[in-house]
């Protein structure tokens, strides 16, 4: 195997590359000063084998801590029925820009139109990417974070969603939540604001949350963070659950 001593000297300093990434010292490059050059490209190889897999473990990783209750993707996903808005575009959705430029979506419409599969297509894509997800339905989230308050490991547990790229809140407003709860999850957008990127999906308006979470000022001050940097995706047409429903079969 022929090789010029430009493209040796390349070579091992994408070994000493390699080697700092998988946390190794640098004796392998050293060694190499005896090696053939077919030693030395087996050996390149080898980390970048074990590189690869790294990454494909720590992606699977990603998608496990995320807690998404299904695979969904994009591939095949109806849009028809989703209108975005001319601010946003589906290539900043599909890429992830959104989460790059810490963006946030609230998907709203009717139950059964691909809320929530849409919301957690971008979130497996956004693990692929190698981005940390969280994924919760509010009430599981709430639930989660009172009885973490009760036991006084509440900041432990909004740590994590701190450390997230994005944090998925599914169901918001599809069950009251008490002042405690809605204090807790202001907490949660408040932290985010400009931080991270949140995506919301509900079938209620922005006019009727307030019901919800029983503090109207609360309730702006939420709109508020989440409108500041954030597009609204319309949900169109029948669900679909019921368009394929077994029961409507004769």
């Amino acid at each position: 195997m022929m090789i010029t001593p430009q493209e040796r000297a390349a070579r091992r300093a994408t070994l000493a590359q390699h080697c700092r990434k998988l946390v190794l010292t640098q004796t392998a490059v050293h060694l190499c000063e005896d090696a053939t050059p077919r030693e030395e490209a087996f050996l390149l190889t080898v980390l970048e084998a074990e590189l690869a897999q790294r990454d494909v473990n720590r992606r699977a990783r990603l998608v496990t801590r995320a807690g998404f209750p299904a695979y969904k993707t994009l591939e095949g996903f109806e849009r028809q029925g989703v209108k975005v808005p001319s601010t946003l575009t589906w290539a900043d959705l599909e890429s992830g820009q959104f989460i790059t430029d810490r963006r946030n979506l609230v998907l709203y419409g009717p139950v059964g139109t691909g809320k929530t599969h849409f919301s957690v297509a971008l979130g497996y894509a956004a693990c692929a990417r190698g981005m940390t997800v969280r994924f919760f339905t509010v009430t599981d989230l709430v639930m989660r974070l009172s009885e973490a308050k009760r036991v006084g490991t509440v900041e432990r547990v909004l740590r994590d969603l701190q450390r997230a790229d994005l944090v998925v809140l599914d169901e918001w407003g599809y069950v009251p939540v008490d002042h405690d709860g809605a204090q807790l999850l202001f907490r949660v957008i408040a932290d985010s604001y400009e931080a991270r990127s949140l995506i919301i999906t509900t079938n209620l308006e922005f006019s009727k949350w307030g019901g919800v979470f029983t503090d109207e000022q609360m309730t702006a001050a939420i709109i508020d963070r989440l409108a500041h940097h954030g597009h609204l995706i319309v949900f169109e047409g029948e669900s679909y659950r019921m368009k394929h429903a077994l029961m409507k079969e004769r």
